[in-house]
């Protein structure tokens, strides 16, 4: 199992910032920013293997930055981001991905684009256990078989 890695809390609140920086809120169309404790929540608890880039991205930004980022005036952040983009390479893309997935597969961005905040099969039917109807079309197909080299 690889080591499990632990957002200090500099980085967290680096990661705060960055995100709210990459999805605003929007009074206009009802939706959190990225920076909303439900996605900052999912966001920590869904890392996974993308921790140890995500964490890299977070060191070089405080590098960069010389001080917490949302210490920074906006115009002094800006260019701190806009030079990590340049410069960030794979743990910058992996954090903007971390950021992105989780803000987009939140129920209320979900519901104001349009979508709805499920799978969008069985379509609220429920499948009983067992139920193997579904593959009765494939099951009808001659078998077919294949020289395995």
């Amino acid at each position: 199992m690889p080591d499990q890695i632990t957002l200090t809390p500099r980085q967290r609140h680096d990661l705060r910032t960055v995100a709210a920086m990459i999805i605003p809120a929007s009074a206009e169309y009802r939706v959190p920013g990225a920076d909303d404790d439900i996605i900052q929540a999912d966001i920590l608890t869904t890392l996974g293997r993308d921790a140890k880039l995500v964490a890299a991205a977070l060191d070089h930004l405080a590098r960069l930055a010389g001080m917490p980022l949302a210490e920074l005036d906006p115009a002094a952040r800006d260019r701190v981001i806009q030079r990590f983009r340049s410069e960030g390479g794979a743990p910058a893309a992996t954090l903007v991905r971390v950021v992105l997935q989780c803000y987009y597969r939140d129920d209320r961005v979900l519901l104001s684009l349009g979508l709805e905040p499920r799978a969008p099969f069985p379509k609220g039917h429920v499948l009983e256990d067992g139920d193997w109807s579904l593959l009765d079309p494939v099951k009808a197909r001659a078998r077919t078989m294949r020289q395995v080299s």
